[in-house]
């Protein structure tokens, strides 16, 4: 049975929530509109219309939820800050009771032994600043520095741990692109901006952060699938494969790393270069303490004339009749080993940590308790792979489970859940699943 000290004495165990999941109080003390509270308002855009309202009601129950990680024995807790809370216009004044709110939770965590680990934006742009283009107007490098600043100044004399933006390629890709999420826009020259300028934020929130001490550990988190073609044979499967590989998983971290975009496998991004203004190359580069990575599947992909610049498509877990969660994604622990090796291969990466790793199930309480064995077996198996990885001397320094409690996933709705802990989101009880209690023996062994 594999082992938490198995990984070492110095590997770093945890959980990972964002803020417009969980916390709810969408309208509380002061709390500016966010894209996805607007994205929310607009008909069939999120499952059933639904919306983030209430949530996993975080904002009122976090002491409960610490306290109950605690009680699980999870030492690292990853959540990141609520941008409009903290400016409900996204610049100008500042609203107080949101900076208070973020420093009660940090307080109860080292109180209790855990070390927080703060994203600083996970989704949830203040709509004010979107009508002014958001991330496609190249202010935001201005409106996102100060934020940063700000952050840093209220909270850094406690929080050593800082991931600078979670998933770009999904906020820019499916909210500029692709139209699937906020802010809803479908347009290859809003995404293009909106990349660059991100591109731009990540490194240029690092040297922020740095600027104040070198006492940080700083880092970003990048979606990453393990991509294979659909027929290892066919020559127009395998050149699709790469070209997704390069969109999916090499677009913002290869500039981090000083590489510049993957151009050479991607000729329409020959366009971003005309949003390039002197000395852009350079600033897209920063040398982060860690990489993190969000690693869920693989994706197996195949030639399709019909997609627009890219001709690849995604063949769906259930259409290969292959194990999946609820969210349609196959479950395939080698994804794990797969890409770490992978991206071991990069000069430029210091050290990686998995800073998401989970899987949705039909979670359904019976007698007050949750029997969720898929989950256990999900994540016993993917941590196999990641110890088998670790023994072969990639240096992954930690782990952390997507996520604490049920809450609101994205487009998703309430559907899928994801949490150790179930959520009745229409009374906010909670339940500690089976997985809960199996990940906190894990982490006493």
């Amino acid at each position: 049975m594999i082992k938490s000290s198995d990984f070492g004495n110095n590997f770093i165990w945890g959980v990972s929530t964002a803020a417009f999941q969980n916390e709810g109080s969408t309208r509380k003390d002061g709390r500016g509109e966010s894209i996805w509270d607007e994205f929310c308002k607009r008909k069939n855009k999120v499952f059933n219309n639904q919306n983030a309202d209430h949530a996993s009601d975080f904002y009122n129950r976090y002491a409960e939820d610490i306290y109950r990680m605690h009680e699980l024995n999870i030492p690292n807790f990853r959540f990141s800050i609520s941008w409009p809370r903290i400016f409900p216009l996204g610049t100008g004044n500042k609203n107080q009771k949101g900076i208070d709110f973020y420093n009660k939770i940090i307080n109860l965590c080292l109180e209790l032994g855990i070390e927080p680990w703060i994203t600083l934006y996970h989704w949830d742009l203040p709509l004010e600043l979107q009508k002014k283009g958001g991330w496609a107007n190249r202010d935001v490098i201005q409106w996102f520095g100060h934020f940063v600043e700000t952050c840093i100044k209220y909270y850094g004399d406690r929080v050593k741990n800082w991931i600078v933006l979670n998933e770009p390629l999904a906020f820019t890709g499916a909210g500029y692109l692709l139209g699937l999420h906020a802010p809803g826009k479908r347009s290859m020259e809003l995404f293009l901006k909106a990349t660059h300028h991100a591109c731009l934020c990540q490194a240029e929130g690092g040297r922020i952060i740095r600027s104040f001490g070198n006492g940080f550990n700083i880092g970003s988190s990048f979606s990453y699938s393990h991509i294979d073609p659909f027929n290892i044979h066919d020559a127009k499967d395998i050149a699709a494969a790469r070209k997704a590989d390069s969109l999916l998983n090499r677009l913002f971290l290869e500039p981090l790393l000083g590489l510049g975009y993957p151009i050479a496998d991607l000729n329409f991004l020959q366009k971003i270069e005309k949003f390039f203004l002197p000395e852009d190359e350079k600033r897209l580069k920063f040398d982060m303490d860690f990489i993190g990575l969000q690693i869920y599947t693989r994706e197996v992909i195949r030639f399709d004339y019909w997609t627009p610049y890219i001709q690849a498509r995604i063949v769906k877990a259930d259409q290969r009749l292959v194990r999946n969660t609820t969210m349609n994604w196959e479950i395939y622990p080698s994804c794990i080993s797969k890409s770490l090796i992978r991206l071991s291969e990069y000069e430029g990466i210091k050290k990686i940590i998995i800073t998401e790793n989970g899987a949705s199930f039909n979670d359904v309480p019976a007698a007050g308790r949750v029997t969720d064995k898929s989950r256990i077996l999900y994540l016993e198996s993917h941590l196999n792979e990641l110890l088998n990885v670790k023994k072969m001397g990639i240096n992954i320094n930690g782990y952390f489970v997507w996520t604490l409690t049920d809450n609101f996933e994205w487009a998703e709705g309430y559907r899928p859940r994801f949490g150790l802990v179930y959520v009745d989101f229409n009374s906010q009880e909670r339940i500690i699943k089976d997985s809960g209690y199996w990940f906190s023996q894990f982490l006493k062994k």
